[in-house]
């Protein structure tokens, strides 16, 4: 039976191409920088994102964690928003393993922060308080419907945190998304952040790897602490080709994601039962309440048919993504149709 998974983004597999590149790659001793595919993924990617260097890592949980602790010292503080992919779903990595303190602030529907809780969040040179030293913000906003952040906003964050003497580090897990939708540059997105990470694993398709850019020392910060996390990879070339693939063939693809997916929101607002507003999801992220029946029963007939899904009680999320063609999304309207129609006549 052909399945399709909607679960998440990370369920893509690699493409003939990365496969390929893969075996061939040219490989090397990657912690004492000998690896040549490694090496030209990091410039590659340093390039795209108009920073001076960067740093494969294991994931972008891994990112996140090393940008920060590049940034923050023990008993400092970073302000992020309360919906972030780093407050909740990175296991406090920041807090437990770098002591750094998380401020959070309320995201809106948008995934923004407020400039004024922003500032007001900034704290003063005193002994009662973590000092401030980082703000950070995820592109697109998985929580907040996958939205991406403007080149504007950015801006704004960026000048007010330069006003006060503090980075900005940007969980850029589905950048490329932003990017892609927004109709601009991934550097231009990129160009008010000290830091930022992207994922290879998700919509572009790679099998394992996100990647760290910033100023070269920053840079050298993270690869120490990279080191320290273990994570210090030898022949890494074999996981950095695909990468270099999807740099050079898989970003312009992500529209197909995005057009599949508001096919998708399209279709499945007009199911009975089933509460979506297709226009506040306008990449590959999918939101939806179901209204009538029980969810968990109603995704375990989605699975006996091959749509694989992970049912919540409240509010579900659907991922489009390489593999997800618009026949599939045709096939799975069908079934959730029928599904929707057979559960609420029992």
């Amino acid at each position: 039976m052909h399945e399709i998974d909607f679960r998440s983004d990370t369920k893509t597999l690699p493409s003939p191409d990365m496969r390929r590149a893969m075996a061939e790659a040219e490989l090397g001793d990657d912690v004492s920088g000998e690896d040549p595919t490694v090496n030209r993924l990091e410039a590659m990617s340093a390039e795209m994102l108009g920073k001076e260097a960067a740093v494969l890592v294991a994931s972008g949980t891994m990112g996140n964690l090393i940008g920060v602790l590049a940034q923050c010292q023990r008993g400092e503080e970073v302000i992020l928003g309360d919906k972030s992919h780093i407050y909740r779903a990175e296991a406090g990595g920041v807090s437990v393993l770098g002591g750094v303190v998380m401020q959070m602030l309320p995201n809106d529907g948008a995934g923004r922060l407020d400039l004024d809780e922003i500032e007001s969040a900034i704290h003063p040179a005193d002994s009662h308080y973590p000092p401030t030293k980082l703000i950070a913000l995820e592109n697109t906003a998985n929580a907040s419907g996958g939205a991406p952040l403007t080149p504007e906003y950015m801006g704004e964050v960026g000048r007010l945190a330069r006003e006060h003497g503090i980075k900005v580090h940007v969980d850029g897990a589905r950048l490329f998304n932003a990017a892609v939708c927004l109709e601009t540059p991934a550097a231009e997105l990129a160009a008010d952040a000290d830091t930022v990470t992207f994922c290879l694993s998700k919509g572009l398709a790679c099998p394992v790897g996100s990647v760290l850019c910033g100023d070269s020392e920053t840079m050298e910060r993270a690869r120490r602490l990279r080191k320290m996390l273990g994570a210090g990879m030898r022949q890494a070339g074999i996981i950095a080709a695909p990468g270099i693939v999807a740099l050079e063939s898989m970003i312009d693809r992500l529209a197909e994601d995005h057009s599949n997916a508001r096919k998708l929101a399209l279709g499945l607002s007009e199911i009975p039962g089933i509460e979506i507003d297709p226009d506040s999801l306008p990449t590959n992220l999918l939101f939806f309440e179901i209204t009538s029946g029980d969810p968990m029963e109603i995704g375990r007939r989605l699975r006996e048919r091959g749509v694989l899904v992970s049912p919540e009680r409240d509010v579900w999320r659907w991922v489009t993504h390489y593999g997800i063609t618009s026949e599939d999304v045709d096939y799975a309207l069908g079934v959730m149709r029928e599904v929707m129609r057979d559960h609420a006549a029992a």
